[in-house]
């Protein structure tokens, strides 16, 4: 382990550049010491955020043959990648989907035995323990989860929708069913490839619970040992600003309208709102969150929010992209390094928390 406190981020992706960041600016309330980050490919479209991470303090490490292409290009390398990850205390993979359990396979299983823990992101299914800030922090066990993966934006979505409206009240007894429907966004708007003509569905790959949303939510329940009757479909919509999710969680003790508004609002980690297009959110988060990002969970327009009869709660919230998830990584970087206080160095994060949006 090193002397200083380091975390090193491998990727500059859609969570990989705002989590260097985000590391940086709040790295002295974090405790951490040294903020490095790993880019294999070095790009002129690239280096100009590249020169501002390094500019924020993060510390840049590449391969050793692509270390002279990024120096000619005027980028200055502190250390190749494998120094970079000899000297992690945690390490945070932020890859493009299945080069994580790559990654795993080719070097971090080696460094294991002097890191505190490697974190992945959604896509890494199987990669380590599943979590989410404040759904399962119970499940993580000290000594055991070195290697840890935070769920997707939507699946942080389906899971404190599920936690407000029943779990933390009656329990997983109380959820007789959960449907939803995962309206993503196209692609992000750092991104130039992907966009879509027109709405596009998607597939129910899994026999049981339609697609890795609903999957991924059940497992994370699983590791506190709840067995919930999920299902979740998508369908890619035409737009870059923010996924939108319909659910029906349907309640075998029936609440009423009011005390579902009640249980939205008591959840910290979740924001309401009066706004009901996404653009008028992202544009919100855009003048008022961390460099754009929204830290809450889900925001949930109370206009949308219906009871039936027989138990159904049903509505729709906005995901606030990657924001969840950038928390829920930080989060366990934390829980790695600081034991006994993590909880509390997360509280400098509050103010990018909103009741209402």
């Amino acid at each position: 382990m090193s002397k200083k406190r380091q975390v090193h981020v491998v990727g500059t992706g859609t969570i990989g550049e705002p989590l260097i960041g985000l590391l940086c600016d709040f790295k002295k309330d974090f405790g951490i010491d040294v903020v490095s980050f790993h880019k294999r490919q070095p790009l002129t479209s690239d280096r100009s955020k590249v020169l501002d991470l390094i500019r924020r303090g993060a510390l840049l490490s590449t391969d050793d043959e692509s270390i002279p292409h990024f120096e000619d290009l005027g980028m200055k390398v502190h250390s190749n990648h494998l120094d970079a990850l000899n000297n992690a205390d945690v390490v945070i993979d932020c890859t493009p989907s299945g080069v994580g359990h790559q990654n795993k396979i080719d070097f971090y299983e080696k460094f294991k035995h002097n890191t505190l823990g490697f974190i992945a992101q959604g896509s890494e299914f199987g990669f380590g323990k599943m979590y989410a800030r404040g759904m399962n922090d119970s499940a993580l066990i000290r000594g055991k989860d070195q290697f840890v993966q935070v769920v997707s934006c939507n699946t942080h979505n389906i899971a404190v929708l599920l936690h407000s409206l029943v779990l933390a009240h009656e329990g997983p007894e109380n959820l007789k069913s959960a449907k939803f429907v995962m309206m993503r966004r196209a692609n992000d708007i750092s991104q130039d490839s992907s966009f879509l003509p027109a709405p596009q569905v998607g597939k129910h790959s899994d026999p049981r619970f339609g697609t890795h949303h609903a999957r991924d939510a059940y497992h994370l329940f699983q590791t506190l040992g709840m067995d919930l009757n999920l299902f979740s479909s998508a369908i890619k919509l035409n737009t870059q600003y923010m996924h939108n999710v319909w659910f029906d969680i349907t309640l075998n003790k029936p609440i009423t309208l009011n005390q579902a508004i009640s249980r939205i609002r008591d959840n910290e980690r979740v924001a309401v709102t009066e706004k009901k297009s996404a653009n008028a959110i992202f544009s919100f988060g855009r003048d008022h969150g961390h460099y754009g990002r929204i830290l809450n969970q889900t925001v949930v327009p109370l206009q949308s929010l219906h009871v039936t009869g027989d138990g159904s709660v049903i509505g729709f919230s906005f995901t606030p992209q990657d924001g969840n998830s950038l928390l829920s990584s930080v989060a366990v970087v934390l829980w790695f390094m600081y034991p006994e206080e993590w909880e509390a160095r997360l509280q400098c994060l509050q103010p990018y928390f909103f009741d209402e949006i």
